[in-house]
């Protein structure tokens, strides 16, 4: 599968990590996706495949169009097409309410169709992507498209919250949450409502997250790995907090997890996917 991608020029990189065009076979036709600080929008530009919850339950979600994933706080698993193509934006936590202007306490682990948030303007998002004739293409009609829905003027909090994510992300989740409400000069009430609504949940899970995502994004799957260096280096109180941590993230013990990346770098050696995705069959 080929994965094209770039930063957006400004102001969108204030908001957005990536965009990109994944287009090919899928490594594995299911795959199970750990929690990560990001929210997405996803164009599907070939066949319809299936996003399931990993709460018991909870409906799969189709996805044969264009739709939006708040921040999730679990995994879940992707049930791919036999071959996929697609188009997306990972956006920076807080970085999605400028162009859905949606409360994301709502899209908290949530796929919610954008036709519910944009109307007409998500199928003409979607018929101008799939009309694009190459990847790059569709990067530049993506990155017009994202310019055309961006606000004028920035919501009520937002400076408050990026900043307060920046040094969430830079101490990769380990600041206190009382130091970042003193530091923006809010209450941590504040700062917590605030967060639901441009970020989907509060500072302490938010931390959380990209806590665990230091673990995933300097595991080196293809070594000998130590579980209580990696603990320790992610500030976890112990063993047991880091292992509880783990399995509500992933489903997964952390030998268990080791043992699907290891897996996946094996049968798909330097392939887009390499970091996040599990093989869930």
């Amino acid at each position: 599968m080929d994965y094209v991608g770039q930063v957006p020029r400004p102001p969108l990189d204030a908001f957005i990590d990536d965009i990109y065009v994944l287009t090919g076979v899928p490594p594995y036709r299911r795959m199970k996706v750990p929690p990560m600080p990001s929210a997405n929008l996803m164009v599907n530009l070939g066949e319809p495949f299936q996003m399931h919850d990993a709460l018991p339950g909870v409906p799969s979600a189709a996805c044969g169009e264009s739709w939006a994933m708040g921040l999730w706080t679990r995994h879940y698993v992707v049930e791919w097409p036999p071959f996929l193509r697609l188009a997306g934006v990972h956006f920076k936590p807080g970085g999605v309410y400028p162009f859905l202007r949606t409360p994301l306490s709502e899209l908290h682990d949530q796929i919610i169709s954008m036709d519910t948030i944009w109307g007409r303007f998500a199928g003409e998002f979607r018929e101008r992507l799939h009309a694009a004739p190459t990847p790059r293409a569709a990067l530049a009609v993506l990155e017009g498209l994202l310019r055309a829905r961006l606000m004028d003027d920035p919501p009520p909090g937002l400076g408050i919250v990026q900043h307060t994510i920046g040094r969430i992300a830079r101490e990769h989740g380990t600041v206190p949450i009382r130091e970042l409400s003193e530091q923006a000069g809010v209450s941590v009430n504040h700062l917590g409502t605030t967060f639901k609504q441009l970020v989907g949940v509060p500072p302490k899970r938010l931390a959380r997250i990209y806590r665990f995502a230091r673990v995933v994004g300097s595991l080196d799957a293809a070594g000998p790995v130590d579980w209580s260096f990696l603990a320790h280096q992610a500030r976890y109180y112990d063993q047991s907090h880091f292992t509880k941590d783990f399995v509500e993230f992933t489903g997964l013990t952390p030998g268990d997890y080791l043992r699907l990346r290891r897996r996946f770098l094996a049968e798909n050696p330097r392939h887009a996917l390499d970091v996040g995705p599990l093989p869930a069959e």
